[in-house]
């Protein structure tokens, strides 16, 4: 085998059960992946909404400190998700926690082998991105329902 320079190269090589001596695949990167392609859009989505998610969570902290610090601070909280601002950053977070969790699920699902055929695969990944739209709905709609309760 040539002799490289990057230290990564000594990873890349491996062996067959034989003894044959092979290269290991390097991790594709972005500039791999079809973004119209249903399983690598919904895949780099996953990974995105996942941040988002983790992002809104700082929120979720945000509203449960406000909430203990008391009657102030509650209403600064309640001010900024109230503002137009606020609101479209609820949406999101709705949306992204909605789209990570039912993705989630068909990550389970391949984990005990199902779905791993393309058209159960894109049958799949319509279920969660149209699951996506109707979770979110109904959530808004309860909330919009309790808000004005």
């Amino acid at each position: 085998m040539a002799h490289s320079n990057d230290a990564r190269e000594a990873v890349m090589i491996g062996r067959r059960t034989d003894g044959t001596i092979i290269r290991r695949p390097l991790s594709p990167h972005l500039q791999v992946y079809d973004m119209l392609q249903m399983t690598s859009a919904l895949s780099i989505m996953h990974r995105i909404t996942g941040s988002a998610w983790a992002v809104g969570l700082i929120f979720l902290v945000w509203f449960l400190a406000a909430t203990a610090a008391g009657p102030e601070a509650y209403a600064r909280m309640q001010w900024f998700m109230g503002s137009f601002f606020g609101v479209i950053l609820l949406f999101g977070i709705t949306v992204a926690a909605w789209y990570h969790t039912l993705a989630g699920i068909r990550h389970l699902m391949w984990d005990y082998g199902y779905g791993y055929d393309i058209p159960t695969t894109y049958r799949t990944g319509w279920m969660v991105i149209i699951g996506t739209g109707v979770m979110t709905i109904l959530t808004w709609i309860v909330a919009i329902i309790a808000w004005a309760s």
